[in-house]
């Protein structure tokens, strides 16, 4: 059975929802609907940020903005000057949904409910009229006439325009619905994890955490400086989080095997360290090594963990130590190495790199600079951002422009 639209949006996601809104309220007229394959919609929404969802960040320098996109930031420098992040604080204030924002920036709904968010979005396509199917996966789209035929599990549909918001995919092959026009995309693979670390002992530390070190990826000259986190598999935290996705790529290249090093005191120099060092073991010649932390800084169980292989014994005292210990701890202070052996998945925070390539869409539009007619928003895209809402404001983004450009019937 045919059926007939004038714009199709695939994916319920939060870039679909914003884009049929958009393209709905600029053009009333249109017949807007919506496809979704599976039978829940908003899901990354509703789980995102703890069941909080983090919206946006609040972050109103677009310049700073762009920093926290490894990749898709001189795209979204366009798109940004037309929707930022003061337009969605904007957007939802008018839906009802207070934000408020947490002293990291994330920004929340004031009821700390991702529901709030959910019900502005769906209770704003309800008023528009907008139709939303769900279980209807797109297998195949093509040109036909002045529009398009898209073919679904059930039906066939006919429109004047698509938006497609279909979600990051794990293989290449998630883009198959589109192989009718030859559209570039950049193979997609994980951004946003944790760092496997197996056979390395951290689940002896596992909670603890460092609120400022410096975690470095030296075969690909990366770092990054915050947070960190020891859990029962190896390395996690903000500072870890977001290495992952600056180094996404070279990580999925060398198959997540890598050397990690962490600085646990990057505020002081190595000289400074070890004079420290020093001055303690003087100080406390019959103090057993592992007995205190001479460090403030460094917790006594990461001590521990860190200085035991080096004198392998739990009663050595300073005085049984020397230079050559002392330098050995100083460097692990400073560096200590890692064996990266594969990735988990960040929570719920999960985000795929890869997708349609950038150079193909317009970035004031959205639209397709191959098939007119045709637009992109949200993952689907080869965008990606770390945490703390980054994401959400380029689906935003990406969105509103795709149902605006696309309600120009």
């Amino acid at each position: 059975m045919n059926k007939s639209a004038d714009i199709v949006v695939i994916g319920g996601g939060a870039a679909g929802f914003f884009a049929a809104i958009h393209a709905a309220t600029c053009n009333p007229k249109a017949t807007v609907v919506m496809l979704e394959k599976t039978q829940k919609l908003l899901a990354k929404v509703k789980i995102s940020g703890g069941g909080r969802c983090n919206v946006t960040h609040h972050c109103f320098d677009n310049k700073k903005l762009l920093l926290n996109y490894p990749r898709g930031a001189s795209f979204l420098e366009t798109a940004f000057e037309y929707f930022s992040v003061k337009d969605t604080i904007d957007w939802f204030q008018n839906q009802g949904v207070r934000l408020k924002t947490e002293s990291d920036g994330r920004m929340f709904p004031v009821s700390d409910d991702s529901e709030s968010i959910v019900a502005a979005l769906q209770d704003g396509a309800k008023r528009l009229g907008i139709n939303i199917i769900t279980g209807a996966e797109v297998s195949a789209i093509e040109q036909s006439g002045k529009g398009f035929s898209l073919t679904t599990n059930t039906n066939t549909i006919n429109c004047k325009k698509v938006i497609v918001c279909a979600g990051g995919g794990a293989k290449p092959s998630f883009f198959t619905f589109l192989k009718s026009f030859d559209i570039q995309t950049v193979d997609p693979f994980p951004s946003l994890f944790t760092f496997n670390l197996p056979n390395q002992d951290t689940d002896k530390i596992m909670g603890l955490s460092m609120a400022h070190v410096v975690v470095s990826l030296p075969e690909f000259k990366m770092q990054q400086t915050g947070p960190m986190l020891f859990t029962h598999w190896g390395l996690s935290g903000p500072a870890v989080i977001k290495l992952s996705a600056f180094a996404a790529k070279e990580l999925a290249q060398k198959h997540y095997h890598t050397k990690v090093l962490v600085n646990f005191l990057p505020h002081q120099t190595s000289a400074q360290l070890k004079d420290r060092l020093i001055a303690f073991a003087l100080q406390n010649p019959k103090k057993q090594v592992l007995s205190q932390s001479p460090f403030a800084e460094v917790p006594q169980r990461l001590w521990h963990f860190l200085v035991h292989p080096l004198i392998q014994s739990e009663h050595r005292s300073w005085a049984e130590t020397g230079k050559k210990v002392w330098q050995q701890i100083t460097d692990v202070l400073n560096a200590k190495s890692f064996l990266m052996q594969g990735k988990t998945t960040f929570k719920e925070e999960f985000v795929t790199c890869g997708g349609i390539s950038l150079e193909q869409v317009y970035a004031h539009s959205m639209e397709s600079k191959k098939i007119k007619g045709l637009y992109f928003a949200g993952e689907v895209l080869d965008i990606d951002g770390v945490t703390g809402g980054f994401n959400f404001q380029a689906a935003w983004t990406c969105g509103y422009l795709a149902g605006k450009s696309a309600a120009a019937l």
